[in-house]
């Protein structure tokens, strides 16, 4: 949500913060702003809409400079307007946050009645209003900055700046991303590492509590309370080309296409056939440790639930260990029973989802073993974590989830194999087969995105209607939820999920000519009773796509559109099913002409209530 980028450096800053913050479009927003001291004051300019709105203002009012910061802004507190978007100024003070001020509004009416008149609805106006007030007590803009922050309560990632400093940034975090850039006589701050890795690859992870003082040659890192932190700085090992189109109409669609070698670079080093295991340098627990496991709880929001629920599956059969699956936003709103054997299984593509933070923080609090699974090295969640199991995906720019969704599918179920082997669950032989399975992923993801315009065409056929259904049992159960998730996300057309066999209990009394239904039913146990389901469908006169596999021949005499997928064995079949789903999504949303990387209402990292 929101994204923030500043510079300190000797080059024109307005480019490189534009540049920076076009790479952090994939978050949302709804408003942008860029502020640029020139060494005598400080210019601010602010434009509601799109970034190249703010863009076309600078052609008129440019503004020189060499240190500044910029941010896009998603409305909180406050409509969508010019007078709240960020950055936000109160005298020689400018500030950008992202967060939620908690105790906003005791604050604001403690100004006011002071004196201050705020010209905004937002909650950040606030914090201009407190540096700039305790500027005036003190030379030192860092202490201005630290005193204000001991006001307030919530979650924040900020960036100030001040007219009596023209060569220096105040940036500080507190349960809201912030990534530190080191350059050659140039230091960058931004909220996600795509917009500075044109720029750099030198990064320092902000933890919270922390503040930093960032001057041209130099980034000063220190707790609110003055203690001096010393943290190495990491390599990015992708470069920026990573998040360019490379010729897809959409980065959504590149990174469905992206997904075999995805698989592959997730897989690569950790596999060992001759072995029969799996690599767990960075699981945080060993033989003993996994034995004593009595519980899991995975814990996800929105398209990493979906991947949690097959991971349940994998879990409870292969590991044989009883798996509950939480969404995080409800995990942290009850009192949940943790115990020190349980193993908690965050998982989080940004690394930074505050409900699964939250989470986290409760689940520590009763000892259990926290084992993140996370697509960004060293974000928050890994980093509160006793042991993280990285998906390799790169970045992924959609705001709808696709490659990261097949990748923590990969991770989970080589988690499935190694926990079984470790608690004597799974023989050598049944742990070498599962992992051959696995291995031929990425060739049979292939075979299904050659189907591209086949699927295309199935998407055509359902793009005027304004519902659909998607219908699944056993494993392909979540894989319905997760198609029916990525079609309302990107084509704002109303889809639900169902188990199959839940139909007779309330949704077949929508099927009718107007009602599509997609049933993933591939080769396994369940196809049978879910024939059974379409043939209930097609009797009430729904139109029925069915994802089938090439091999079965129970639904070949059904009257249906059908989509052959590989054969495959049943356990990996998940991971092959929904790349037809996406691509499903995918062009329905492109017929419709929507705007497919940033879907209205959503951001990519949901970091606030």
């Amino acid at each position: 949500m929101c994204g923030i980028v500043c510079y300190v450096g000797h080059q024109d800053c307005s480019r490189i913060i534009l540049d920076g913050l076009s790479h952090l479009e994939y978050r949302g927003y709804d408003s942008a702003g860029i502020a640029v001291h020139n060494q005598k004051d400080i210019k601010v300019v602010r434009q509601q809409g799109k970034l190249s709105g703010l863009e076309e203002r600078l052609k008129d009012s440019p503004l020189p400079g060499t240190t500044g910061i910029g941010h896009t802004r998603w409305a909180t507190h406050g409509r969508p307007s010019e007078n709240n978007a960020h950055p936000h100024r109160v005298d020689d003070t400018v500030v950008v946050h992202n967060g939620i001020i908690e105790n906003h509004l005791e604050l604001r009416a403690e100004l006011e009645r002071a004196g201050a008149v705020f010209s905004s609805e937002t909650d950040t106006e606030i914090l201009a209003h407190l540096v700039s007030r305790n500027i005036k007590s003190t030379t030192s803009l860092k202490d201005a900055v630290k005193s204000a922050l001991k006001r307030v309560q919530g979650s924040y990632a900020i960036v100030v700046m001040c007219e009596a400093n023209p060569n220096e940034l105040i940036v500080a975090k507190n349960a809201s991303p912030l990534v530190l850039g080191m350059g050659d006589g140039e230091m960058f701050a931004a909220s996600d590492v795509p917009a500075i890795l044109k720029y750099t690859r030198d990064v320092m992870f902000m933890e919270d509590g922390e503040l930093a003082v960032i001057t041209k040659d130099a980034v000063t890192l220190e707790t609110l309370d003055g203690e001096p932190v010393v943290r190495d700085v990491k390599k990015i090992t992708w470069s920026h080309i990573q998040a360019e189109k490379e010729g897809y109409k959409h980065f959504m669609l590149k990174e469905i296409f992206q997904q075999p070698t995805v698989i592959e670079d997730t897989l690569r080093g950790r596999v060992s056939i001759e072995g029969s295991g799996v690599a767990t340098e960075l699981m945080g627990f060993d033989d003993a440790t996994a034995r004593r496991i009595r519980r899991i709880v995975l814990i996800a929001c929105g398209t990493s639930y979906h991947a949690a629920l097959v991971g349940k599956y994998w879990l409870e059969k292969l590991a044989q260990v009883p798996t509950e699956v939480e969404l995080a936003s409800e995990y942290r709103a009850r009192g949940p029973l943790v115990d020190p054997n349980d193993l908690v299984i965050p998982i989080s593509q940004s690394g930074e989802t505050l409900d699964t933070m939250e989470a986290i923080r409760i689940a520590k609090a009763g000892a259990a073993r926290i084992l993140a699974i996370s697509n960004v090295v060293d974000s928050a969640i890994p980093r509160a974590s006793d042991g993280t199991l990285y998906t390799h995906a790169g970045p992924e720019i959609g705001v709808a989830s696709t490659k990261c969704f097949t990748a923590q599918l990969a991770a989970l179920y080589m988690l499935a194999v190694h926990l079984g082997r470790r608690r004597l669950t799974l023989t050598k032989d049944q742990a070498r087969e599962l992992l051959e399975y696995l291995l031929r992923v990425p060739k049979l993801m292939v075979e299904v995105l050659k189907k591209n315009e086949e699927i295309k065409a199935l998407a055509q056929s359902i793009a005027g209607y304004r519902d659909a259904l998607f219908l699944g049992r056993g494993l392909s159960f979540p894989i319905a939820l997760e198609g029916a998730l990525k079609l309302k996300e990107i084509s704002y057309m109303h889809a639900e999920g169902y188990a199959a066999g839940e139909m007779k209990h309330g949704p077949i009394a929508l099927i009718d000519e107007n009602m599509p239904v997609v049933v993933v039913m591939p080769n396994d146990d369940s196809l049978k009773r879910i024939v059974g389901n379409v043939q209930e469908v097609l009797a009430r006169g729904g139109k029925v796509i069915g994802i089938v596999s090439e091999d079965e021949q129970e639904s070949a005499s059904i009257d249906m559109a059908r989509l052959e997928i590989p054969a495959c064995p049943p356990e990996i079949s998940p991971i092959i099913s929904v790349l037809p789903l996406q691509l499903l999504a995918y062009h329905v949303a492109d017929f419709k002409g929507t705007d497919v990387d940033q879907p209205r209402n959503l951001a990519k990292t949901v970091t606030v209530e």
